[in-house]
């Protein structure tokens, strides 16, 4: 069995799809599939990272070309994202595919849409298109959106796939590491209580929000707060980071961890970013205070918070340190509050979606009768 993902990582586009393609990867592995992955070459690609987790690499050269579309329109507000056109990036694409078959192809890019899948997906068994947006229209085999808004979700692709696509919606889908499946059946139950806080503002940070946060931590009146703070590969001022946690006692840097699940069970708040985080933290149980850092965070942010899933403060271009106090002195106060987005959290997100997806990939693949590996 034989699978290629199509996915980036850069400055721009964040970490946050590698990770959870890495994930379905492992998944993939431990059923017996031999995984690669295809990458662009962009600044702050995690190209390495992925190598050192054991998988091939077939790396597109970084050309910097992205408004040079040569004729052809884009389609998403992202389409910038893919550093060249639609077209360039399917021609090279096949050019590795041409080499190996793929039985899926597993596409994770904003700016990808049908026609390119269209193109690609002919060398290919079947096309799996893990997308948040629902911005575009695809043409695959299968189109996974991990993401929750409430009521009416599953009409949000009715326009944009074809009859023959099956859909996995919800952070039931949600692509976690088994690790947090593991923790979460020894973990003792939250008790609203707010003593250490873990801080994270995505794999890239473009904004370095982390920062503002960390000064917002030195109020008074949260000063007596244990914090541990992680900053991505790709965060683009590491020093100003360090300078701020040398300024705050009781706080703790961590840079480069493989996974936030140990410190999530450590902690009692997090304050971060959207994305694919938010499953993660809701798997353990963990309460949030959430600041949007991207433009596609926003809307399911929001959904969660009139839910009462998070605390939501907004754009992050709209948020002060103020509002940053305001939100964490809300939350040592309201313990019973904390419970309840603690409870909600885990009734939400399982944290098996890695495996219930691997196992219906892999049942696709396999001759009818045939059992898994594992």
């Amino acid at each position: 069995m034989k699978f290629f993902f199509r996915v980036d990582a850069s400055t721009q586009i964040g970490t946050g799809h590698v990770m959870r393609c890495l994930t379905l990867a492992d998944a993939l592995h431990s059923r017996g599939a031999n995984c690669g992955f295809i990458c662009r070459e962009h600044p702050g690609n995690l190209i390495d990272f992925i190598q050192a987790r054991g998988y091939r690499v077939h790396v597109l050269p970084f050309k910097n070309d992205a408004c040079v579309l040569h004729g052809f329109e884009p389609v998403s507000q992202h389409s910038g994202w893919l550093g060249t056109d639609w077209a360039t990036d399917a021609q090279e694409t096949l050019e590795v595919l041409s080499e190996e078959y793929a039985d899926w192809l597993v596409v994770d890019h904003y700016a990808l849409d049908e026609r390119w899948e269209t193109r690609v997906g002919m060398r290919c068994g079947k096309v799996l298109v893990i997308d948040d947006l629902a911005d575009r229209p695809h043409d695959c085999d299968l189109l996974l959106d991990q993401n929750w808004l409430g009521p009416g979700q599953d009409k949000r692709y009715a326009k944009l796939l074809p009859q023959r696509c099956t859909t996995l919606l919800g952070p039931k889908y949600a692509l976690l590491s088994p690790e947090y499946g593991q923790l979460r059946s020894t973990m003792v139950e939250r008790d609203g209580r707010i003593n250490r806080v873990l801080v994270f503002m995505g794999g890239a940070d473009t904004g370095n929000q982390t920062v503002n946060v960390l000064e917002a931590l030195k109020h008074p009146t949260l000063r007596s707060l244990a914090v541990d703070v992680v900053i991505g590969p790709s965060h683009p001022n590491p020093e100003s980071i360090k300078h701020a946690v040398a300024k705050r006692p009781l706080t703790n840097l961590h840079q480069g961890v493989p996974s936030l699940a140990k410190l999530m069970t450590k902690a009692d708040l997090m304050i971060g970013a959207g994305g694919s985080t938010t499953w993660e933290r809701m798997c353990l149980g963990l309460p949030a205070i959430v600041i949007g850092i991207a433009h596609n965070q926003l809307a399911i942010s929001q959904a969660l918070m009139s839910a009462g899933y998070i605390r939501f403060l907004g754009d992050m271009n709209a948020v002060g340190k103020a509002d940053i106090i305001a939100a964490v002195e809300s939350a040592l106060k309201d313990h019973a509050d904390n419970r309840r987005q603690s409870q909600q959290g885990l009734e939400l997100v399982s944290g098996h979606g890695a495996i219930e997806l691997a196992t219906i990939l892999v049942s696709e693949v396999l001759p009818h009768g045939a059992a898994s590996p594992c």
